[in-house]
């Protein structure tokens, strides 16, 4: 039979608990994740499950939640539903940002100083900032292009999703062990 989309957004969802479980490491998740988009039935669907323990319900199991209160991560796509769109056009925005606003400023930078340098010479001077954007902006498009079509932004939401949740994880951590880092009252510096 034939899955819908409710279908494989749920399998998302357990796939995403067990991300969050430790049961797949991040490559594994999204290689099922991107098998359960593209599935079409539910056989497919049920080989991407097969090897997880089904979920127990919080209410009817006698162990707390590990996360219970720490808040939910954010999803990747930033969506505080948690549902990670198959569109995903802010990830895509996020990432493009991240790899050209680096650019921008540093040719911003550049061409700023060639401006002054003419304005002080009261004359044009060659402009010399075309050797620090051409091949620089050349190689950032071919970035963004394979980038794109091989799912970057997606990842990279992904993993700073993960990097996230163990930052909050590791506070939480710290917290119930009472150790929220040095006293800035006490020198860490050895008494001698």
């Amino acid at each position: 039979m034939r899955a819908a989309d409710a279908d494989r957004e749920a399998v998302a969802d357990r796939l995403r608990a067990a991300l969050g479980e430790g049961r797949l490491d991040l490559h594994e998740y999204d290689e099922r994740l991107q098998r359960a988009y593209a599935a079409r039935t539910y056989a497919e669907l049920d080989v991407l499950l097969a090897d997880l323990p089904p979920v127990t319900p919080t209410q009817g199991s006698a162990l707390a939640p590990a996360a219970a209160s720490a808040p939910a991560p954010a999803s990747p796509t930033g969506d505080p539903g948690g549902q990670p769109g198959p569109a995903g056009g802010g990830v895509t925005a996020r990432w493009l940002a991240e790899v050209w606003l680096p650019y921008l400023n540093v040719i911003t930078v550049v061409v700023t100083i060639w401006a002054v340098t003419s304005l002080l010479n009261r004359d044009l001077l060659y402009f010399w900032p075309v050797w620090v954007a051409g091949p620089w902006g050349a190689v950032l498009v071919v970035r963004t292009i394979t980038g794109l079509t091989g799912g970057e932004p997606r990842r990279h939401a992904i993993e700073r999703a993960r990097r996230k949740q163990r930052r909050q994880a590791k506070r939480a951590h710290q917290r119930e062990l009472g150790t929220d880092g040095p006293d800035e009252s006490e020198d860490p510096r050895p008494a001698g």
